[in-house]
């Protein structure tokens, strides 16, 4: 499994570990219940902080696209949806780059509404 970290993305370091597992799922190159790396190897390997790897695996368990287990770490659930991966991957890019051009959360959520056709929040 390929972990890309870039220093000069908007999205930050752990948000860009859960991008790479999201990727992997919505490729199939990652299955249901198949072990992702230890965090502290992977960690090691990016250099980058143990507890940023940390954030990225605890935001996919928010997610329910992993489980993190004791003594086994993070596991790839048997629910993971290919699309579903895919399309949390890009809302996460969206957001990134809605935040980097300086729009606030509302003025986003008041594009998506328009897109989705809700009109503008009250």
């Amino acid at each position: 499994m390929l972990f890309r970290i870039d220093p000069q993305s908007p999205l930050t370091l752990s948000d860009q570990v859960a991008a790479s597992v999201r990727r992997a799922v919505a490729e199939g190159t990652v299955t249901p219940d198949e072990r992702l790396p230890a965090a502290r190897e992977l960690a090691r390997s990016l250099g980058i902080n143990l507890h940023t790897v940390l954030r990225g695996y605890q935001k996919l368990r928010d997610e329910g696209l992993v489980e993190l287990r004791r003594g086994r770490g993070a596991v790839v659930t048997r629910g993971a949806d290919p699309g579903r991966s895919r399309l949390t991957e890009r809302v996460h890019e969206v957001v990134a780059e809605a935040r980097a051009t300086g729009l606030s959360d509302e003025e986003f959520l008041d594009l998506v509404r328009r897109a989705l056709g809700a009109g503008p929040s009250a």
